[in-house]
């Protein structure tokens, strides 16, 4: 499983094909898709972290079941641009998916996207355009924002 940047991942892509995006928190996962030609992304679902090994086989299911072709992850940057504690968990992560060989996982390429805002953005949207319960939202965030990160990145690979 490579990490590789924009220009590598564009490279690497066959014409066709979903990405995948990850949202990943200390208690969930946000899941979001792309279409095929990759000019949408959707939520998928959020996923309640347990053990790891139980996190990656449900997203080595998401990834078959979608015949994903590489991920996205959210790379949760401070607001001055910098790294901290949460992108040292973010990219322990995926070297996780790494190290435990995952098949479904392991061979995708995988690439970060700076996810500063997304959930605040997200939140706000869904307040003031769908004017979501508080309960409605907790459910629904992580996926959304997910969603936000692969929009995003979906715009660098154009």
């Amino acid at each position: 499983m490579p990490v590789v940047d924009f220009p590598a991942l564009r490279a690497l892509l066959v014409r066709d094909g979903r990405l995948m995006a990850l949202d990943v928190g200390s208690k969930t996962i946000g899941v979001a898709t792309s279409d095929v030609l990759r000019m949408l992304a959707t939520p998928l679902t959020t996923l309640k972290r347990s053990k790891l090994a139980a996190d990656l086989a449900a997203l080595a299911e998401l990834a078959k079941k979608h015949e994903v072709k590489a991920l996205v992850v959210g790379l949760p940057l401070n607001m001055d641009g910098t790294e901290g504690p949460r992108c040292q968990s973010v990219r322990q992560f995926v070297t996780n998916i790494a190290n435990h060989g995952v098949p479904a996982l392991a061979a995708l390429p995988v690439v970060f996207q700076d996810e500063r805002m997304s959930t605040a953005a997200v939140t706000r949207g869904m307040i003031d355009d769908y004017d979501m319960s508080r309960a409605k939202r907790a459910e629904r965030v992580d996926a959304a924002a997910a969603a936000w990160i692969l929009e995003s990145a979906l715009a660098r690979l154009r």
